[in-house]
C-alpha cells in the first residue's frame, strides 16, 4: 500500500503514530513501529530533556531495529533548544517540526541523517515546510485531535497535494479503513493517526480518561484556545487545540480576554487536572472520537485500520 517513496523509511503499512504529549511516549510509539508503522514520541514545550530520553531508550528497547519518531514543535524549540540539541543526540529516524517555519532546523537534523516532516494547515504553510527542505508534509485537517488549523482534511488534502512535490500524509479524523482508504486513494502516501491510538493499553494516559473518551461523541469536540490561555502556555494563536466540550470551555471559549486575567479560574483548572474531574478539566481529541469503542492494544487498532483499508481498496480497484 505504500509508495515506493516511503518503503525506505522502514514501513510495512502506511501509519505514523501522531506524537501527542504526554499520550505517545515510547511504550506507544514502539508498539505502532513493531505493528509495521511508525511511532512517533509526542515532546510538550516544558517536559525536561530526561523525558525525551527516556522515550527514546524505551522506544528503542521495546522496538530494536524499528524506526520510530519524535515530534517537536518549532514556536517551543525557538524557547527550549535543549530540546532539539537531545533529539539531534538521540537520532531517531524521524523527527517533526511543526507549527512553525521549520527552516532554522531542518538543515541540521537532515545532516545527522534524520528524515524530516512538518505538519501544516493551509497552502502556505505548506510550501514554506517543502522551502525548508523537509522530506514529507502532513496535511493535518482541522479535525485531528490537539492543535490544528481551521481547514477540513479533504479539502487541505487536496490542496497539498497540488501544492508541493515532496510525499504528503495527511492528518485529521483518519480512525478507520475507511478513513486510510480515501486518502490513500487520493493520493496521500500515508495516513497520521492520533484519537484512536488515545485508547490504546500503551497510551500513557489514564483509565479515567480513556473512559470520559470512549463516551464522547464526534459532536463533543471544541476548537479552542483556553486551555492553552488558562495554563499560559504560549502557543500561537494561529494553532487552538480541539478538544473534548465541558462545563470549563463552555465558560470561556470566547472569552479568552477575561480568562487570562482571572487568577482564580486558572486555579481551578489547575486542581481539576490534578484531579483528573474531566468536567472541567481539558482532553484533546479529534472529532473521530466517535468512533471510539474500546480499549485494546495499539497493535489491535492498527491492524484493523489496515486489513479493512486493503478490504475498501479492493472494492475501490472493481469500480
Amino acid at each position: 500500500m505504500l509508495s515506493n517513496d516511503l518503503t525506505t523509511w522502514g514501513m510495512k503499512i502506511p501509519i505514523f503514530g501522531a506524537p501527542m504529549s504526554p499520550m505517545s511516549g515510547g511504550k506507544l510509539a514502539a508498539a505502532i513501529s513493531n505493528a509495521g508503522g511508525l511511532g512517533m514520541i509526542g515532546v510538550s514545550s516544558a517536559q525536561p530533556v530526561e523525558q525525551l530520553e527516556r522515550d527514546v531508550a524505551e522506544a528503542r528497547a521495546l522496538a530494536p531495529g524499528r524506526p520510530f519518531g519524535v515530534g517537536l514543535m518549532v514556536w517551543a524549540l525557538e524557547r527550549r533548544p535543549d530540546l532539539f540539541e537531545a533529539t539531534l543526540a538521540a537520532k531517531p529516524d524521524v523527527v517533526a517540526l511543526s507549527f512553525g517555519d521549520p527552516a532554522a532546523f531542518a538543515p541540521r537534523a537532515r545532516e545527522r541523517g534524520i528524515r524530516v516532516v512538518a505538519q501544516v494547515q493551509d497552502r502556505r504553510s505548506a510550501e514554506t515546510a517543502e522551502a525548508a527542505g523537509v522530506d514529507a508534509v502532513v496535511a493535518q485537517g482541522t479535525e485531528a485531535g490537539g492543535h490544528t488549523g481551521g481547514v477540513g482534511t479533504l479539502p487541505l488534502l487536496q490542496i497539498v497535494l497540488e501544492a508541493v512535490r515532496v510525499p504528503v500524509i495527511a492528518a485529521g479524523g483518519i480512525a478507520t479503513g475507511r478513513g486510510l482508504a480515501a486518502v490513500l486513494a487520493a493520493g496521500a502516501q500515508a495516513a497520521w493517526i492520533g484519537t484512536p491510538l488515545l485508547v490504546a493499553e500503551e497510551a500513557r494516559n489514564s483509565a479515567r480518561a480513556r473512559e470520559v473518551l470512549l463516551a464522547a461523541r464526534e459532536t463533543d469536540t471544541v476548537h479552542t484556545s483556553v486551555f492553552d490561555v488558562a495554563q499560559d502556555i504560549p502557543w500561537p494563536r494561529t494553532f487552538a487545540g480541539r478538544a473534548l466540550v465541558n462545563d470549563f470551555t463552555r465558560r470561556w471559549h470566547g472569552h479568552e480576554a477575561d480568562l487570562a486575567r482571572d487568577d482564580d479560574a486558572k486555579g481551578a483548572l489547575r486542581r481539576a487536572k490534578q484531579a483528573e474531574a474531566y468536567e472541567s478539566a481539558f482532553l484533546y481529541a479529534g472529532q473521530s472520537v466517535g468512533l471510539l469503542e474500546r480499549v485494546e492494544p495499539a497493535a489491535a487498532i492498527v491492524d484493523r485500520i489496515v486489513r479493512d483499508a486493503e478490504a475498501c481498496l479492493r472494492r475501490i480497484q472493481s469500480l
